[in-house]
């Protein structure tokens, strides 16, 4: 881990008195982004253009950008949205301190992609079976409250998954020593499943019909007692020092302190976990398709694309070792290569980062809500959906009419919104998808 050039002190010391900014929002003609120039604070570098900017999310930037240790400036991606505490889809990087709730409570969230060798015209006509055998090697959603029956946890774990788990035990047993309320009771019947929302496994074609299998996971219950825990943590941290923040809900860790130091460990662990939960699903997928007699023979290990996009880590910008947290955002160092998943339905691409440093070689994570889930149930029906998923073996109820397409921002204007932070190198679109 690098060291940071500010302690925790100074910036407790700094941090008090903190108010509410008034902006100036303009667009940059030299530059792709708009620049966001509060009063009191850093300014926003939001790559926006075309893409709505919703009020909330614009104030909740606003609230980061005051925070005396956040370092040059913030970045949104095109896909921002409100979230809780920190926006979806923004960047920030800080010196000196930590905010649980930037990183969120699906730590190390992100998705992963294969290329497989078989081609559009090697696929059954109807893909119905592929996706009930996906389904059954795959725990998807979640009931029973997350209890015993919980169909979205394993009831016996495969002999791989504790093979891997046995990898992850040391490090977790560390963290939960110290802070047993962290223990979670699925801890391992969790590896290999998928959860709920807007997490999903797809079946997609590329622009010459190779057959990919993508998918977007994390670090499931185990990582969001994780997130929660040390959110409130740094809640109580705040109160105890009478600190004023702009919204309670980015209370902060300050570095030198032992609760940063533990969450900087429990975080971490979480994404290798949240990797592990990926890799484990994607290697059953192959294997149940393989097996579903539906397929000839394939391989697929041609092009493997992976990456976190709710994440913290210790990174260079502008001659300093800081921590960059990504809510919603992915990183794109110049050839980083990462994914960019459209809603149901719609596009998704597989990107290069090209290395922007006013980004902080970040990109989107999505294509990003453009409502809530409330207001989505409430103004589409499922006849909707369906024609917006035409050709599309999935789900089409009205379970799951808050992840229909009209939900999200237009794929094609964050894209272009963005076409200074990538290049794409795959579009893919979907014919199964597979929703928790």
């Amino acid at each position: 881990m690098g060291e940071l050039n500010e302690g925790g002190t100074d910036v407790l010391a700094r941090s008090s008195g903190l108010r509410n900014n008034i902006y100036r929002e303009s667009a940059m003609s030299e530059s792709i982004y708009n620049l966001i120039t509060p009063e009191i604070g850093v300014p926003i570098k939001a790559w926006t253009r075309g893409v709505p900017l919703e009020d909330a999310a614009r104030k909740q930037l606003l609230n980061v950008a005051q925070l005396p240790f956040v370092y040059k400036w913030v970045a949104a991606m095109p896909d921002v949205h409100w979230g809780i505490g920190a926006t979806v889809g923004s960047v920030i990087p800080t010196r000196g301190a930590i905010i649980p709730a930037a990183v969120g409570v699906d730590i190390g969230c992100g998705m992963m992609a294969v290329q497989t060798t078989l081609n559009a015209s090697q696929l059954p006509d109807n893909l119905h079976g592929i996706r009930e055998a996906i389904e059954r090697a795959v725990p998807v959603g979640r009931t029973d409250q997350g209890g015993p029956n919980d169909r979205g946890a394993w009831k016996h774990a495969p002999e791989h998954h504790a093979e891997v788990w046995a990898q992850l035990e040391p490090r977790y047993r560390a963290i939960t020593e110290k802070y047993p309320k962290l223990e979670h009771k699925q801890r391992v019947h969790h590896l290999g499943t998928l959860g709920t929302g807007n997490h999903f496994i797809e079946i997609c074609l590329d622009e010459n019909d190779h057959v990919w299998f993508m998918l977007h996971s994390g670090s499931r219950g185990v990582g969001n007692r994780f997130g929660t825990f040390f959110i409130e943590l740094a809640k109580n941290d705040m109160r105890k020092r009478m600190i004023n923040l702009p919204d309670k809900d980015l209370a902060y860790l300050p570095q030198g302190s032992e609760h940063f130091d533990d969450y900087v460990d429990a975080v971490h662990w979480a994404q290798d976990y949240a990797l592990a939960n990926r890799e484990l699903m994607m290697r059953n997928i192959v294997r149940v398709v393989r097996e579903s007699g539906l397929v000839p023979a394939f391989t697929a290990e041609s092009e493997v694309v992976s990456c976190h996009h709710n994440y913290v880590a210790w990174e260079h910008h502008y001659g300093e070792n800081v921590l960059v947290t990504r809510k919603g955002a992915v990183r794109a160092r110049a050839g980083d290569m990462g994914i960019i998943p459209g809603s149901m339905g719609a596009r998704s691409y597989i990107v290069r980062g090209k290395g922007n440093p006013e980004s902080f070689m970040s990109c989107s994570h999505g294509a990003g809500r453009a409502m809530s889930r409330t207001e989505a149930k409430r103004r589409f029906t499922v006849e909707d959906h369906m024609k917006a998923t035409a050709g599309v073996e999935c789900r089409k109820d009205k379970d799951v009419i808050d992840e229909t397409p009209m939900a999200y921002k237009s794929i094609d204007a964050v894209m272009e919104a963005q076409k200074d932070l990538v290049d794409v190198v795959h579009t893919l679109r979907q014919v199964v998808c597979v929703k928790g």
